[in-house]
């Protein structure tokens, strides 16, 4: 390597691309937590992250492809969901909700709660989490629902935990807000097992 090159900062790809990356989306998840999608900057991640801000598209193209990925780091719904379905769907309902209260009360949900915040006001936020719910959660779900029209089962549910979601932590509606989780469990994991596998005297 020549010495003009030997000062200069790799723009591409490092060796260690693996910890590169996970760096990124550890500096990106942090930050999107903490100041939302309009709050976040790529150079700002990149600096957490001690990469080149070239680093950042060339792993993830955009903030709309970073701010996913990054999702994806902090909650995997396709192993929650697979480890759900091992006792059935027998309170599945309860389940489901007690297992993601507990996520989103604790530092490991921020980064969903942050992207459900987001797309109330932000286009490409509700995009990504339009996205994120069907493919990730909702699919995954309906394909392990036993009863007609899984699809809509699985929508009807996770229309329901985005409404937690945006009571609970968002608009911070009260009793919800301030609830134990198992009072909420109760009383909601109920109406999620009738969207799973009640009578929803569908049409048709």
């Amino acid at each position: 390597m020549s010495a003009a090159g030997k000062g200069k900062r790799r723009r591409g790809p490092r060796q260690d691309a693996v910890d590169t990356r996970g760096a990124i989306l550890q500096a990106a998840g942090a930050r999107f937590a903490e100041r939302g999608y309009d709050g976040t900057r790529l150079r700002d991640v990149a600096a957490d992250a001690g990469v080149d801000v070239a680093l950042v598209s060339y792993f993830f193209g955009s903030k709309d492809g970073l701010f996913a990925a990054a999702m994806a780091l902090t909650v995997n719904p396709a192993a929650l969901v697979d480890e759900l379905m091992q006792d059935g769907t027998a309170e599945l309902g309860e389940r489901l909700l007690r297992r993601f209260l507990g996520l989103w009360d604790g530092p490991a949900g921020s980064p969903f709660v942050a992207l459900v915040r987001s797309a109330a006001g932000h286009e490409h936020a509700a995009a990504l989490l339009r996205g994120f719910v069907e493919r990730e959660l909702l699919g995954r779900l309906a394909a392990a629902i036993d009863a007609p029209q899984p699809e809509l089962r699985a929508a009807l549910a996770g229309s329901q935990l985005v409404g937690v979601i945006m009571a609970r932590y968002v608009v911070r509606v009260a009793p919800i807000a301030t609830a134990d989780a198992e009072t909420l469990v109760r009383a909601i994991g109920p109406t999620l097992q009738r969207y799973l596998t009640g009578d929803l005297e569908l049409a048709g």
